[in-house]
């Protein structure tokens, strides 16, 4: 009944609109009562028929009003003439001075005087020619006014879309820049997604389906002296499925579920952020229990006082202290959930990621080859696939991949069967859209000449060749000469999926990316800016190996990673000069070291190499069985079977 009363006796909201009816209706009755008397009353007609009007003597006076208009009055017996009847003035008001009987606009003012004059003196007439410079002050005041009236128009209209809508109440307020942008899901929202859509991530999905279980059924777990945590971060690279998580959240959570990004909170405005917290969280609490889902939020969450040399950030800074607050403060609400999502953890305030505010931090990470099957299931129901797909070739053909690439390789080999006009989506389809995703678009219209068509050859034979011959070498898939995005040849491996890595599978690894430039100076004692992106992996594994994972003789068991991301050195390095020029040794010793180690493979298969570069300026693309057949077994596999 309380909530009835309340909405009975609330004020209806003031419609601006009535404002405009009526200010438009006020200048519309100036304008008809100062501007327009004499103009309705007065009958218009031609300056040639005033001409004859005035050569009948039937014109007593004229007045020339700002030498472009004439009022004529007739004389008192003209307006007796049957002609001149309709002309007589009859004003609804009295009158001081007589109406003029004709007006009218003429041109040229000196051709008229010239007209007028000639008639009176060829007709002796007396008839007066007055002239007279009438302002339209309310007209000119109406004038001077319409910038202001444009000025005032465009504020209300941005005024009302900024308005709250509540203008009665005392607690009305004017905007609602500071509201939450928040979008709520509820009951009566349709939210199709749901666990079931989630491939994969078991220990992400258990651990998010239990904090719906909470907000279900709180009992289970109060009873026993627990506390529903008040928050979780998911962390993971891009693509793995962190905001699906949370869209299958608000599909099975049965609560309202407030979805909004970090950058919502952002607005060019000083305390906006901080207001748009407090809104968000007083939403939440009313409909509690709910659940607040904050995407992206290293938007707002940054370390405070890193990198803030100009005051910049203070908005943002003041935005995360007020969601500090209002997770872990006083007054805080336990039946409001805060799930969040963001792939830099790493440069999140420590405050931020405390037990307290976010309690649980559930890593979301690539799908490994089984997950990726159950993702591959998913994205392959609303495509029409042949019936001899094999799904497990599909996911080991795609380590590293994410859920989103999945999804997108899917879609690319339905649109590859499209364009080829095939009713099914077969294996090439996929192994096709996999290489138009990692590769780029095949260019067989790329100019190249002959010489360096033979170069790129023998350079990919280089590649296939030590990857085939050592044994911790990436197996090789597939090796193409034809022009595919930026690279005018490509190799395709499939690496093995390690949770360690050894340090002689690092450096087979750097032998093969760089038998491509051993190639090259092999058979033509050449080398050439080909082997750039081999040169890159090259570099960034070495440097790995001696700063990062401490795999140096010489450097020793040291690491200069800062896993936190707020390093206390700054922009300085955390070693000496001395350690630096023996870092830079080392991993140039590496590297050459692995670049002599492909040489000698080479020259020893020179003649094999050769064979293999020759069939690949043939076929333009071959595979592993052409390796197979021109170079036998794998040296280790002959070992392991003798």
């Amino acid at each position: 009944m309380a909530n009835d009363n309340k909405n009975t006796n609330k004020k209806p909201k003031f419609n601006l609109y009535w404002i405009y009816g009526i200010a438009i209706l006020g200048i519309l009755a100036v304008q008809l009562l100062f501007g327009g008397f004499g103009s309705e009353t007065t009958s218009t007609t031609t300056p040639q028929q005033f001409l004859e009007f005035l050569k009948d003597g039937d014109v007593s006076k004229i007045e020339i009003i700002n030498k472009r208009e004439a009022k004529v009055y007739l004389t008192d017996e003209a307006e007796k003439k049957e002609v001149h009847k309709k002309t007589i003035p009859n004003s609804i008001l009295p009158t001081v001075a007589p109406l003029p009987n004709y007006s009218f606009e003429f041109g040229d003012l000196q051709n008229f005087e010239k007209g007028i004059n000639e008639t009176i003196k060829d007709n002796n007439l007396t008839t007066e020619v007055k002239y007279k410079t009438e302002e339209n002050l309310w007209g000119n005041f109406l004038i001077s006014l319409l910038p202001f009236v444009l000025i005032i128009a465009v504020w209300v209209f941005i005024m009302r879309r900024m308005s709250s809508g509540g203008g009665g109440g005392a607690g009305g307020q004017i905007f609602n820049i500071g509201k939450s942008k928040a979008k709520l899901f509820d009951e009566k929202t349709d939210v199709k997604t749901s666990f079931k859509d989630v491939a994969g991530l078991e220990g992400a999905k258990e651990e998010v389906q239990e904090i719906v279980d909470f907000l279900k059924n709180p009992e289970k777990y109060t009873s026993l002296g627990g506390k529903i945590p008040k928050g979780a971060l998911l962390v993971g690279p891009p693509g793995t499925g962190k905001t699906l998580l949370a869209k299958a959240v608000a599909g099975e959570a049965k609560v309202p579920f407030f979805s909004l990004s970090g950058s919502d909170f952002v607005e060019m405005f000083v305390g906006v952020g901080a207001s748009r917290v407090r809104d968000l969280f007083k939403q939440a609490k009313e409909k509690s229990p709910s659940i607040i889902f904050i995407d992206e939020i290293d938007a707002i969450g940054r370390a405070r006082g890193k990198s803030n040399f100009s005051g910049s950030n203070d908005e943002r800074e003041n935005t995360l202290n007020q969601l500090l607050t209002e997770m872990d403060g006083f007054g805080t609400n336990t039946n409001v959930i805060v799930l969040a999502a963001t792939n830099r953890a790493d440069v999140l305030d420590k405050a931020l990621m405390r037990a307290g505010r976010f309690d649980r931090q559930i890593f979301v990470d690539l799908p490994d080859v089984r997950e990726r099957k159950e993702i591959f299931e998913v994205h392959l129901r609303p495509i029409k696939q042949s019936e001899k797909l094999d799904i497990d070739f599909l996911a080991k053909q795609t380590p590293g991949f994410s859920g989103a690439d999945i999804a997108n390789v899917c879609n690319e080999a339905a649109l590859i069967a499209a364009r080829n006009g095939k009713k099914a989506v077969d294996k090439q389809d996929f192994l096709d859209a996999v290489d138009r995703i990692v590769g780029g678009l095949e260019k067989k219209n790329k100019i190249i000449t002959p010489e360096e068509k033979r170069a790129v050859a023998y350079h990919e034979a280089g590649h296939a060749t030590i990857s085939w011959m050592l044994e911790h070498a990436a197996p090789l898939v597939k090796v193409t000469i034809v022009p595919r995005g930026q690279s005018l040849g490509a190799a395709w491996y499939l690496p093995e999926e390690r949770l360690i890595v050894r340090p002689e599978q690092m450096l087979d690894e750097m032998c093969a990316a760089l038998g491509g430039r051993a190639a090259e100076k092999v058979i033509f004692d050449k080398i050439s800016t080909g082997a750039l992106s081999d040169l890159e992996k090259v570099t960034k594994q070495a440097r790995a190996m001696v700063t990062i994972y401490g795999l140096s003789d010489k450097v020793g068991n040291l690491t200069y990673y800062d896993s936190s991301g707020q390093s206390e050195y700054g922009f300085t390095k955390p070693y000496s000069e001395q350690t630096a020029e023996l870092i830079d040794k080392e991993i140039s010793d590496i590297i050459e070291e692995q670049y002599a180690r492909a040489i000698k493979i080479l020259e020893e298969n020179k003649d094999k190499l050769t064979e293999l570069a020759e069939v690949l300026l043939d076929k333009e693309v071959i595979f592993k069985d052409n390796l197979e057949k021109i170079f036998g077994k794998r040296p280790f596999e002959k070992e392991k079977e003798a």
